[in-house]
């Protein structure tokens, strides 16, 4: 069930805060401070608990939302050019206008203005779960736009993750992923059509990428695009299919418990009024239905597409609501923006989180009583 993974990360998330706020907090701390090391010879990686799970097993998400956006694009709701230019500027709108609100908010604060792109992001898994509480009343036209607007938006994150939150790059490093990316394509190119030899090559990938300085994340979704599906469609689809479990079931609310930590002990009424936290709020709620109503309208207009049939502007700003719920992946990329590297200014900031998850849940109850209204009795 599509909401089993919602309710599974709500439930991991409230543990995680409970533990925080608990005589349980600081063995919650030690548990994500604890060093992990693999080491060859003289090659190592030591990272705490908590990167091993962003930049490690968040890279296994990635992976399977490049699967998505290769298997989209080449047969699913992205192959149709005439159907994409909707949800294509609504994805563009829900990522410019939030990252606008959250930038009006904090203009002039150096240290908070390094959150912004936290409104930017759609929770797909979590969007979808509420989704589906509404059963058949959804159409099925309904759902797909939401999975294309999703996708496209998950597509700019990455992007912008690639571009605005790398640190202390190693050009050896980066030279040792670019062979791995040529030979991944040449692989592609020429037919090889073995999963597990593109998995293999792709490790390599992935702690070359973890080395250099670019968040090892992106090797998760350059693995998945470069894996064909031309002469492999159903070794694709198992392997595809074979993440779903893993990934929805234990790496996203693991992530989340590891992420959503919370303490309120420090936490004052002044600190939600804050601008960082209004920012990410405002930028959730407000940001993402205007962005993605406004530029639905202007695509329109200039007769770019129309709304799938069976999509009316009701259902839309529901959805457009729903969009608002970033939870993991505005997590996952506040957990970049504040991350304190070695050498770098670490900043005494309000907790990014309270907003992320105060905006998220507005938006989902929200979106969720506005498509109660508007969409037709089953």
């Amino acid at each position: 069930m599509e909401s089993a993974v919602g309710i599974l990360l709500i439930l991991a998330t409230i543990s995680a805060m409970m533990m925080a706020n608990s005589h349980l907090a600081d063995a919650y701390e030690m548990m994500m401070d604890t060093p992990v090391v693999i080491m060859f010879g003289k090659f190592s990686i030591a990272k705490p608990l908590l990167l091993w799970i962003n930049d490690g097993l968040m890279a296994l998400f990635f992976f399977m939302v490049g699967l998505e956006i290769k298997r989209e694009v080449v047969e699913g709701s992205l192959s149709d050019k005439s159907k994409l230019a909707i949800p294509a500027f609504a994805a563009l709108g829900g990522m410019v206008v939030p990252a606008l609100v959250y930038t009006y908010f904090n203009w002039g604060n150096e240290a908070a203005m390094q959150g912004w792109a936290i409104p930017m992001a759609t929770d797909i898994a979590f969007a979808l779960g509420i989704l589906s509480l509404l059963g058949k009343r959804v159409p099925m036209q309904l759902k797909v736009f939401l999975l294309a607007l999703a996708i496209i938006d998950d597509l700019g994150a990455i992007i912008v993750i690639a571009i605005f939150y790398t640190s202390n790059m190693s050009f050896l490093s980066l030279a040792i992923a670019a062979i791995m990316i040529f030979a991944l394509f040449m692989m592609n190119r020429n037919g090889v059509i073995n999963n597990t030899a593109y998995i293999l090559v792709g490790i390599i990938l992935w702690t070359a990428v973890l080395k250099s300085g670019v968040h090892a994340t992106l090797a998760g979704v350059i693995l998945g695009l470069m894996i064909p599906i031309k002469g492999n469609k159903e070794s694709f689809h198992q392997l595809e299919h074979s993440l779903h479990a893993p990934v929805n079931f234990f790496i996203l609310p693991l992530f989340a418990f590891a992420n959503a930590g919370i303490g309120f002990s420090t936490v004052s009424a002044k600190d939600f009024t804050d601008s960082m936290t209004v920012g990410i709020v405002l930028g959730l709620f407000l940001g993402k239905q205007v962005g993605v109503l406004l530029f639905t309208f202007i695509a329109q207009k200039l007769r770019l597409g129309s709304l799938p049939e069976g999509v009316t502007w009701g259902s839309l700003y529901g959805l457009a609501i729903l969009s608002g719920i970033g939870f993991t992946m505005s997590l996952f990329i506040g957990s970049l923006a504040f991350e304190c590297h070695e050498g770098s200014v670490c900043y005494d900031l309000v907790d990014y989180r309270m907003g992320i998850l105060l905006g998220s849940l507005i938006s989902g109850i929200v979106g969720y009583l506005v498509l109660l209204k508007t969409l037709p009795k089953a």
